[in-house]
């Protein structure tokens, strides 16, 4: 079938959930929590986000016990993980930084993630440590077939600028972007979409959120705020973006099963979102 000339073709992007919703400021949710409720509202494609005390996911203190049942846990649920967050250790000297990550690195690749997500620094003191550490951890992730990702975070990496800069001084082709829309607007104000077109070519992922204002609240169903999601994505789709998507943030509830509810229905924006691409 011919497809009419101008008509959409969509896009086919993978739509996965973080398990940031069902822990954030909740007594007595557990990852567990988070899994099950990823499973129950449609997803196939989980990442390691939010860490807590008692979840440490593959931070540098996670125990090859530790690991091992995490990947029990995620694969029980029949989910596939693709990513997991970095944390930096700011107050120890460069070649702790260095090690610490690659400690981080390596329970990456025992747990099987593609991408590492790190969200830069705020104080600009730490910058040019913070580029020498990337700079490191981009190699190190690559001889490992990892991909290391930077995420809009206010500070250092706070919109294009900030972010074409990190790029140019970490200067690793292992080293690319996670957009996050939300977090443009939370961090600096600024139009996602705008901020979007310098650096677009380098976006190798997103993080799903929704904000209504700077400073303002994240905790939304998808498009009831400010973000312009199909704008945003059909400046991706021309720039040849491939996913995946990640839904990081939905409308909150008092029990797991509401934050499942909400998950679910910005799962279904997203794809209606794709579809109309």
């Amino acid at each position: 079938m011919v497809r009419a000339a101008g008509k959409s073709s969509g896009a086919t992007w993978p739509i996965g959930c973080f398990n940031r919703p069902w822990i954030a400021d909740k007594k007595n949710w557990t990852y567990d929590t988070a899994l099950d409720g990823i499973k129950a509202a449609g997803y196939k494609l989980t990442g390691m986000l939010t860490r807590t005390a008692k979840e440490p996911l593959i931070g540098s203190d996670a125990t090859p016990e530790y690991l091992a049942e995490l990947k029990k846990k995620i694969a029980a649920r029949g989910l596939k993980v693709n990513l997991g967050a970095l944390r930096t250790k700011n107050d120890l000297p460069l070649a702790g930084q260095i090690a610490d990550v690659r400690k981080q690195i390596d329970n990456g690749k025992t747990v099987g993630v593609e991408f590492l997500l790190t969200f830069g620094v705020n104080k600009p003191e730490e910058y040019e440590n913070y580029y020498k550490l990337m700079a490191d951890a981009a190699a190190y992730a690559q001889e490992r077939a990892m991909k290391l990702v930077l995420k809009p975070h206010g500070g250092g990496s706070g919109a294009s600028e900030e972010i074409l800069r990190c790029l140019a001084a970490v200067k690793h082709p292992n080293f690319k972007i996670w957009y996050d829309a939300g977090n443009i607007i939370f961090y600096t104000g600024k139009d996602p979409l705008e901020q979007l077109k310098p650096i677009a070519q380098h976006v190798t992922g997103f993080c799903a959120k929704d904000c209504d204002k700077q400073k303002g609240s994240v905790w939304l169903e998808f498009g009831k705020g400010a973000v312009d999601f199909p704008a945003v994505f059909g400046e991706l789709k021309r720039a040849g973006f491939n996913g995946p998507v990640m839904v990081e943030c939905c409308a909150q509830g008092e029990t797991p099963e509401a934050v499942t509810e909400s998950a679910r229905k910005n799962r279904e924006f997203l794809e209606k979102t794709f579809a109309a691409l």
